[in-house]
């Protein structure tokens, strides 16, 4: 166990990476994020590491997402400077993992929300199983879905991306699997199984022009132990969500969920209600800017929302409605998405000043 909240072995040619929270549900610190980094810098240069793992400690989640506990004591304390290290230096890992030149195994046995995701969603491969519970919950706190999400919800069948990063909806393994959220799927009982079948795997010293080899032999080691998790429930309303959150605007979004009178659209706008407006409206376009972009870009777009976000009202109030006070009754600053003026959204993508911006 490591005070940093997370620690590292090399067992075989394997590289493997244990997040060491379990009691905050292995949420990521910025020493978390620093070590991580690091760490995997170090694995790319060793020629003995063919394979790197992820994975959480405890038995309820590999990640919940990132310490949001200390950025609101830290915008509460008046200390700013923590607010965009944090923030820069996750997005950079995020990007870091994206182009990783050794595959990267996430064992995603659990809960994996937010910075969860962006330290297992990016990899190679991730790994799903019957004890899997995804979520971008973060408009329900005044945030919008970064770590990338602006990247990879787009790009997701159809609308789903949307209707995950408004709504923050939960999803299981077979979900996840549907959505390409997930590569492969398992039982939670077999994740021993596979990490030692990586141990006990010839890899040999490899250099980068051999890492298709090491692909393979990874491939065929998840495949042994693959488990589809059928069915799908998204899968079933995947008309519904396209025509709803495939809308030209968010007011839009809302106006189809009142009219359909569908028990998929009644659940829906209940959920979706319970969110910030400014979060959502923000979201709405995070979402269909970032299917134009790169990953890079997409993360310089992210942190330009971050370092707006963590100066708005709703975040504070957020945190303390559903972290600090557990009263889950958020005031918001909006009563709803018809109230939020499209002029404050477009001032949240603005460009910061050149020092600020995120450099990639």
């Amino acid at each position: 166990m490591s005070d940093v909240g997370v620690y590292f072995a090399v067992n075989g040619a394997v590289g493997e990476i244990y997040l060491d929270r379990p009691k905050a549900l292995n949420a990521l610190t910025l020493p978390m994020v620093d070590a991580i980094h690091h760490q995997m810098q170090a694995w790319e240069n060793d020629p003995s590491v063919a394979v790197l793992t992820i994975e959480g400690t405890g038995d309820k989640a590999f990640c919940a997402g990132g310490d949001i506990r200390g950025l609101y004591d830290a915008r509460k304390n008046n200390e700013p400077a923590l607010l965009d290290v944090f923030y820069r230096r996750e997005y950079l890992l995020n990007h870091y993992m994206a182009h990783y030149p050794k595959p990267c195994i996430a064992l995603l046995d659990g809960i994996v929300m937010g910075g969860g995701v962006g330290v297992s969603v990016h990899g190679r491969y991730r790994m799903v199983t019957e004890k899997t519970m995804f979520a971008m919950p973060e408009t329900g706190i005044g945030f919008f879905p970064d770590v990338g999400g602006g990247y990879f919800l787009p790009r997701c069948p159809g609308a789903t991306g949307m209707y995950l990063g408004l709504t923050g909806a939960r999803l299981g393994a077979a979900d996840c699997l549907y959505t390409g959220i997930a590569t492969h799927g398992c039982q939670s009982s077999d994740i021993a199984r596979i990490k030692q079948t990586l141990v006990n795997a010839d890899f040999g010293v490899k250099n980068d022009n051999q890492m298709s080899q090491v692909c393979e032999q990874v491939e065929q080691i998840l495949k042994q132990y693959s488990h589809d998790h059928s069915p799908a429930l998204i899968a079933e309303h995947q008309v519904e969500i396209d025509t709803v959150f495939g809308a030209n605007t968010i007011v839009d979004v809302m106006e189809k969920l009142e009219a359909s009178g569908s028990e998929f659209a009644i659940k829906t706008l209940k959920m979706i209600k319970t969110k910030s407006p400014m979060a959502l409206a923000v979201t709405f376009k995070q979402i269909r800017e970032g299917a134009k972009l790169d990953l890079a870009g997409d993360l310089k777009m992210e942190f330009r929302l971050s370092q707006r976000m963590v100066e708005k009202p709703d975040l504070f109030e957020g945190v303390r409605a559903v972290i600090v006070d557990k009263d889950h009754n958020p005031v918001w600053a909006q009563g709803d998405v018809g109230q939020v003026d499209p002029r404050d959204v477009d001032a949240f993508f603005a460009p910061l000043p050149d020092e600020q911006e995120l450099t990639i």
